[in-house]
């Protein structure tokens, strides 16, 4: 790991070293499994099954929050999972600021499931044709929060309609890869930012429904806010999850009074989708998913359980998923500019 030792050796030696490691760092190459995270899936339903799971964004630590996720599905479920990441692609370090650069994509080839947490990023053709044929191939996807707008800023032709909001000619990508994939795009902050956090109570008629299976009503928490949505979700979406607004910022805080809770908004659905009238694919999304969302066992098993649905394999669900964290696990709190530096994939890599 050239890049990544140096980088964490000029990164803990301090200031002294500084301008001697950027030197050093000025001339490396980064290429090849340095750019991502592979965690080999280890006994379990989801054995011989291709996790690609897609970070990229400035406010919410998907960078933690994914190799996590992917642990947890590796070691207490069987899946093989790749976590790409945004990366500075001259050092090699994780770089949420970096809009334009994720590699190792050309793993969606072969892979059974998608997961997608990225923000507004303007990805280069070579990259986005990765997606954009896995889509195509009618192969299921799981968003988390950001990736209701996933993308913006991309000015070929030939996936500018992935643009959150797109507004052109393409009439069934009217709002882009969010509203026509996931079934929403960025609408506005429901909840109140930073101060209200969100409780997931289960949809009145959902309660049934495989994802939801051993969770119960209240068990999903997270500080981050309730997103707004159009009511009704477009096509044959299904909320499973109304987010509850809280006036508070911990699991036990009361819920405001007012609109913001008549109706609540569904914080997880459920829906298909189709690129250009080919084959149908599952979705599962959910406005959560910052890395500190996933402290709460039920946010959790929520994404646990919607992983094991998408990829086809909701009879295996457990009654109640083995959710338990991989190693250490201390997210960093969410906002602009908070991301930790010097670190690469090889960083995540630990149990």
């Amino acid at each position: 790991m050239r890049v990544s030792s140096i980088g964490r050796r000029v990164f803990a030696m301090g200031c002294g070293l500084a301008v001697a490691g950027a030197s050093l760092m000025s001339f490396a190459v980064v290429e090849g499994a340095d750019q991502w995270l592979e965690v080999k899936g280890h006994e379990g339903p989801g054995k011989g099954k291709r996790v690609v799971l897609i970070s990229g964004d400035e406010e919410y630590r998907s960078e933690e929050a994914l190799p996590q996720l992917a642990k947890i599905l590796a070691h207490r479920h069987g899946f093989d999972c790749r976590v790409v990441f945004a990366l500075n692609p001259e050092t090699g370090e994780i770089d949420p600021d970096e809009q334009a650069n994720i590699p190792g994509l050309e793993a969606l080839t072969d892979a059974d499931l998608m997961v997608i947490a990225t923000r507004f990023r303007k990805l280069p053709k070579e990259q986005m044709a990765h997606i954009d044929a896995y889509l195509r191939s009618g192969r299921p996807v799981v968003g988390m929060r950001t990736a209701t707008h996933a993308f913006n800023g991309i000015g070929d032709p030939a996936f500018a309609h992935y643009n959150n909001g797109y507004g052109g000619e393409k009439e069934a990508w009217k709002g882009g890869f969010g509203r026509l994939v996931l079934g929403e795009m960025w609408i506005s902050h429901h909840g109140h930012h930073g101060r209200e956090s969100t409780r997931g109570l289960i949809a009145a008629d959902a309660k049934d429904h495989p994802i939801l299976r051993g969770i119960a009503d209240g068990e999903i928490w997270g500080p981050t806010d309730v997103y707004g949505v159009r009511l009704p979700l477009p096509g044959d979406s299904k909320p499973l999850v109304l987010g509850q607004v809280l006036d508070g910022m911990t699991p036990d805080a009361a819920p405001v009074e007012g609109p913001k809770n008549e109706p609540m908004m569904p914080v997880a659905w459920v829906k298909s989708y189709s690129i250009d009238g080919g084959p149908e694919g599952r979705v599962f999304t959910t406005t959560m998913g910052a890395a500190t969302d996933l402290i709460s066992e039920g946010t959790r098993r929520l994404l646990i359980n919607a992983c094991y649905w998408a990829a086809g394999l909701e009879g295996a669900i457990p009654a109640h998923s083995d959710v338990a964290l991989v190693g250490t696990f201390e997210p960093t709190a969410f906002g602009f500019k908070g991301a930790r530096k010097g670190l690469t994939p090889a960083d995540y890599a630990g149990e």
